[in-house]
Formats: structure tokens, sequence, C-alpha cells
């Protein structure tokens, strides 16, 4: 006999994902009810659960809805809508609700993608999340940099430069960052709730030193405004709100740490004789910031004369030339438009066949041929790391048996 899989749906959460399918594709429950040639008050019971949908209405709400079938029957975390967090907490025109709707949906989805990926393995991300960090009454910037100082001792990192900052916050704190191609004033989005935790989207049209600040950025809304989600772009505000400023603030104390870039300078300084421009452009590398950023950090340190960013800009500072002049590769642009814990899950779950291709390349926002490329790279690096553990045991072995 065959089994209607309709007839062993939990109908609260099909309607709930009906639901919400609907409103993303801004429909009203009427517009909803016609695809079906029902009344609204059919429409409403579908989507409290009250009222258990046919295999046909199903599939005509889901062509309408622009998804597959299998997103409304499989079993998958439900994850309350980013976008109502985000209209309460800015008031924009239509038209720009209209450009950043699709990004904020897009994070959503990824999210709820991770989650499901953490069930089907048995494997939640750990979450290494400090206490929110109280700032009332603090001065701006004596607050960013308290909670930089923080941060840096809770993770372990000193006063050396952060080289790997998206992993540090993917896999010592927990937090989910995404990659996303988006017009060039986005930097980013963050936003924050119990169930997913702590969430950011990167604009990954930007340069990777834009990218950290960006990433920096959020981390502290993360710390200090967590339930304050955020769409961060450029020309937002016409007067900074202090949560902005402490935002703004943070990443120049977090990822160049007052200590450390002190003694550099000081090293620099006492081998040439002066502060070149030549050792402006190897500190920036070395931190992983913008000249601009560390220009201003330094001035601001009053190691350099204030005016200097605006008089090396007036006269026609060609940054990329001079890096290039100078031998200094750019900073390496991260190609992982996902978390690698994610790509992993995801590449495990395939391998243990509990998802198939297809699902394995939605997952990764790829098509088939793709997902095949990615799914042998990923392997190969999975070998790879194997192959490193094994040795190293080897040897610790063979150590203690000397």
């Amino acid at each position: 006999m065959t089994t209607n899989i309709l007839d062993n749906i939990d109908l609260r959460t099909l309607g709930e994902l009906l639901q919400q399918a609907r409103k993303k594709c801004n429909m009203t429950q009427a517009d909803a009810a016609k695809i079906i040639d029902a009344a609204r008050t059919t429409m409403i019971a579908i989507e409290k659960g009250e009222r258990r949908l046919k295999a046909n209405e199903l599939i005509k709400l889901a062509r309408a809805y622009g998804r597959s079938v299998s997103e409304f029957v499989r079993q998958r975390p439900i994850v309350q809508p980013f976008e109502v967090q985000f209209r309460a907490l800015y008031q924009r025109s239509q038209e720009q609700q209209a450009e950043i709707e699709p990004f904020i949906l897009h994070l959503e989805e990824l999210c709820q993608n991770y989650l499901e990926l953490e069930k089907i393995m048995d494997a939640p991300i750990a979450r290494n999340y400090p206490l929110e960090y109280q700032v009332t009454d603090m001065p701006i910037k004596s607050a960013a940099e308290s909670i930089a100082v923080a941060e840096r001792q809770r993770l372990g990192l000193g006063d050396a430069p952060i080289s790997q900052l998206r992993d540090i916050l993917e896999q010592d704190v927990g937090l989910r960052i995404f990659y996303l191609q988006m017009p060039q004033k986005y930097s980013e989005v963050y936003s924050y709730n119990e169930e997913v935790g702590g969430c950011m989207a990167i604009n990954a049209n930007h340069p990777e030193e834009r990218r950290r600040w960006s990433m920096a950025h959020g981390y502290l809304h993360f710390l200090a405004h967590r339930q304050k989600p955020e769409f961060h772009f450029d020309g937002q505000y016409q007067r900074f709100p202090e949560s902005e400023q402490l935002a703004e603030t943070f990443p120049k104390y977090f990822l160049m740490p007052t200590s450390g870039l002190l003694k550099r300078f000081n090293d620099m300084y006492r081998t040439h004789g002066k502060f070149t421009p030549t050792n402006l452009f190897t500190l920036a590398h070395y931190y992983g910031v913008s000249v601009e950023a560390l220009v201003y950090r330094l001035e601001e340190m009053e190691l350099l004369p204030s005016g200097t960013w605006e008089k090396l800009r007036d006269r026609g500072l060609k940054v990329r030339k001079i890096q290039e002049e100078l031998g200094l590769e750019q900073i390496p642009q991260r190609v992982d438009m996902m978390p690698l814990h994610y790509q992993h899950l995801a590449i495990e779950a395939l391998d243990q066949g509990l998802i198939t291709e297809g699902r394995f390349a939605e997952f990764l926002h790829v098509d088939r041929l793709e997902a095949r490329r990615i799914a042998e790279a990923l392997r190969e690096y999975s070998s790879g790391m194997m192959e490193e553990d094994t040795d190293f045991d080897l040897r610790q072995i063979q150590t203690a048996g000397k």
C-alpha cells in the first residue's frame, strides 16, 4: 500500500513553512487561496496546521512560491525569519528594502541549511560565546579597546596580528560566517537568535582587508549588541548612534592592538632612524588592514602627524602600485563562500548516503558539475588532514619509545 508522506508530516511545521514561503513572495493569504481554488479561511487553517493539505495543493503552492515540494516535506529545522527583525530595526524606503531583502533571505536560508546539516550529522557547532559586554556610559574609545583586549585574551591571541580572522570567529567562537556577493556599498549583515546563534554575511566582492574589517565590525555587534540585528552599508547614517560608533571603533583595536603596534612601530623607527613610507606599507600588510586604516590608527596614537592620510591622498598615492613595487602581495582572498565546517558536514552527509548529490549541490548553491568538483576537493583535503594526524601520532609514539 502506498504511503502518502503528507499523512505523517507535522501539520503545524508544514503550515509555518508555507507561511514563511508565502510572505517571502509578498503574497497575501487570499492570493495563496486562489492558487488552490479555496477560501481565505482555508488558507488560514492550513498555515495554522488545522487543515491537512492535499498533495495537488502542495504542488501548486510550491510552484507558486518558487520552491520544490521537498523543501516542505523533508524534516528540517525552522528558523525564524531574519527579515522581520531587520524590518523592525530600520525604517527604509520600499526601494531600499527591495534591494536588501534578497541578501537577508539568502543568509536566512543558509543558516537554516547549516542547522539541517548539523541535525543530519548530529554535530552541532561548538559555541564559545562570552557574556554580552556591558558598555553603558563608557566612553566609546575606552569601551572599544577594553572589549578588544578582553576578547584577545579570551581567545589566546595576545597582541599579534590575526592572520586567520574568519577561522577564529568560526571555529574558536562558533559564529556562522558566509560570504555573499553583494553590491559594493554593502559590507556585512549580522543577526542573532538563540536557535541559530551569531550569523554574519560578508561582502565577497570586497578586498580581503575590508572583509576583515567588516567581520570585526559585525563581531562587536555580537559582543555588545547581541540581540540587535544589523545591515551595514555606506552612507547608512546621517548621525551615527552610539552602538554604531562602538562597532566602527572596535576593529582598529581588535586588529591592531596598541601594545603590539607600538612595539612594531618603534622597532622600525630604531632600525631606519625614521618611519618611512615603505615601513607604512609593510606594517599595513603585516596586520592585514588597509593603509588608510593604519595611518588613522597611527595618527590617533600620535605616532604620525594629524592629516597624514589626507596629504598622501592629495599627492595621488597609488596603494596597489606601491604594494606591487615593494613586492607585497595582496592579502589572499578567501574563496570559500561557505564556512569550512558547513562544507565538511555536507560532504560527510553525502559520503554516508544521508543526502543526495542534488541536495549536496543545493547546500553549496552550485550546479551538480561544480558540486562534484568541490566534493573531490573536500575529500582530498580531509584525506590529507587524516594523514597529517597519523604522522603526528606516530612521531609521538616513536619519541615516547626512545
